[in-house]
This record gives C-alpha cells, structure tokens and sequence, in this order.
C-alpha cells in the first residue's frame, strides 16, 4: 500500500497550504493527493509538483490520507519530507 511509507514518516506536512509549503520549499520528498478532493482545492499543489518535479501519489480517499497521518479528521493531501531539510 503506497500510504504505508507516510505512515512510518519521521517528518510529513498534512492538509494542503502546508503540503504547498513544503513543495515550494523543496523539502517534499513525495506528495499524497486524495482522488476524492476537490480540484479547486488541489489544483494548486498539482500544479507546483509539476514545476518542482516533486512525485504524487493519488489515494482513493481523503480519510484514508488522515487516517495514515493518524489524524481524526480528512486530509486533501499530505507530504513526505526530505530527511536531511528542516521541517516546512
């Protein structure tokens, strides 16, 4: 299961504006995009992956993202930090 890995991270951002963060930052590692958000509120960090050659990883679903970042609540998207950079 692809979710596996943000499970076991040490460092990871959840929800969308910081997951944008790290990504601009270049500090992602891997990007996790729930298929269940809406486009309006993922284009963005799409579109950023893009331009800074970060890799997605869609999922089915928004809780199954929260869920892996042991979260209560749904998540649109979540990173995977580079270990040797700060946190976002």
């Amino acid at each position: 299961m692809a979710l596996e890995a943000l499970k076991q991270a040490e460092k990871r951002t959840v929800g969308v504006k910081q997951t944008e963060k790290a990504v601009v930052r270049q500090v992602a590692a891997v990007v996790y995009i729930a298929s269940d958000a809406d486009e309006r509120v993922t284009g963005r960090l799409m579109q950023l992956c893009r331009e800074n050659s970060v890799p997605v990883e869609n999922t089915e679903t928004m809780l199954e993202i929260g869920r892996a970042c042991n979260i209560n609540v749904k998540a649109a998207a979540a990173a995977i930090l580079k270990a040797d950079k700060g946190l976002a």
